[in-house]
């Protein structure tokens, strides 16, 4: 797993945290796919996530402002998604925005 570079704040996170359904076909592909499409958004600046074997998963995304993730939000592709997400692969999720104000990081030394 590699970790999105820190960012110059302020920015915004999208914090998506999921819990799988057993059965979950086809959600890695279109996970990847959201991710192709995102990257492609005026004002995405970046990705983190992970998911653990219980099925337990967190989702960062970065964006440059509110109105980039409201655009977001609307693409008709990723609308799409969610619905799929809805009906058939997800126990729970929650979505959280937050401004970050502040960022830092550590590099360990070789």
């Amino acid at each position: 797993m590699s970790l999105s570079a820190v960012l110059t704040p302020p920015y915004y996170a999208v914090i998506f945290t999921s819990s799988l359904n057993p059965e979950h076909e086809g959600y890695q592909a279109m996970g990847s796919r959201m991710e192709e499409l995102a990257r492609q958004q005026v004002g995405f600046l970046g990705v983190d996530g992970a998911r653990g074997g219980d099925g337990l998963g967190i989702t960062v995304s970065y964006w440059a402002s509110e109105d980039a993730i409201s655009n977001w939000k609307a693409n008709v592709e990723h609308q799409a998604a969610q619905e799929q997400g809805n009906k058939s692969w997800y126990q729970h999720y929650t979505i959280r925005v937050a401004k970050v104000e502040r960022a830092y990081e550590k590099h360990q030394s070789a």
